[in-house]
């Protein structure tokens, strides 16, 4: 069955306030915070396209690539995210409404990164433009196929969606409601010992050419993994068996087409019963 017939929750309504976010990228030269003519311009075109009427708010957030001592790096990202908020206040943003300029110093390359260095660094030197914006309702979703609990009848490739498993921006950390909702399955996988599962990580809102998004615990590129995996702890906490589990983290590959709120999630599908 198509990804697009599996999306989503669930087979009782729930009303949910789902913030639509996108998310533009700046970026710079090696060692350097000041736009070049190219850059400006292209920043200037995205504020051109906003309507801000709709924008709740905007944070801003200065990155570096691995290379060199974290004071220097936290510096040097705080000056990049400091010259886009100056160009965009300049260009009629309204300052109010830009709640965050946060330099998070560097960006650390994967182990086992080995190809194309360079470019991955040149896309760590950058500054992104994240505008929020006003709230929509989103209401009454049901899918076939998609749960919001075990099924009585559970069969292979059956997703169990729950609302409240979800995360906040560049976090792995579970909230406090997801782990009350992974309480409540916990009782439901007690009663259907012979499942199997896996936990499936997802995120919203990377860059096209990102297909993972950076978890702002650990700065590598690995969200999606690691909301997963903290799910698999928690649920090995509870005491569900291990040999019962995997997990894994499939990036933005998946999105529901519904809101990033709705993206950064963790799913529970059944690959074998008994």
């Amino acid at each position: 069955m198509k990804w697009v017939a599996l999306l989503l929750l669930t087979l009782t309504p729930f009303c949910l306030k789902a913030q639509e976010e996108e998310v533009h990228s700046i970026y710079f030269e090696f060692d350097k915070y000041s736009l070049k003519e190219n850059q400006t311009i292209a920043l200037l075109e995205f504020v051109k396209k906003l309507d801000t009427t709709t924008i709740e708010t905007i944070e801003i957030f200065g990155y570096c690539d691995d290379r060199g001592k974290d004071e220097y790096n936290f510096k040097l990202s705080t000056n990049r995210a400091n010259t886009v908020e100056e160009k965009l206040v300049s260009e009629g943003i309204k300052n109010k409404i830009i709640i965050t300029i946060e330099g998070k110093g560097r960006i650390l390359i994967d182990d086992d990164l080995l190809d194309n260095i360079p470019e991955v660094r040149s896309k760590n030197r950058r500054v992104d433009v994240v505008v929020n914006y006003k709230p929509i309702i989103i209401e009454n979703l049901k899918i076939p196929g998609v749960y919001s609990s075990i099924p009585k009848k559970p069969i292979v490739g059956d997703r169990i969606y729950l609302d409240k498993l979800l995360f906040d921006r560049g976090s792995s950390k579970l909230l406090y409601p997801a782990k009350k909702e992974l309480d409540r399955l916990v009782k439901q996988l007690y009663k259907f010992k012979n499942i199997e599962f896996e936990i499936q990580g997802h995120v919203c809102c990377t860059p096209k050419f990102h297909k993972e998004a950076i978890d702002r615990g650990t700065k590598k590129r690995e969200l999606s993994v690691n909301r997963a995996l903290e799910v698999y702890k928690y649920l090995s906490i509870k005491k569900i068996k291990k040999e019962r589990m995997s997990y894994k983290g499939y990036g933005n590959s998946q999105p529901l087409g519904k809101g990033p709120l709705l993206d950064r999630r963790v799913e529970i599908v059944i690959t074998k019963v008994d």
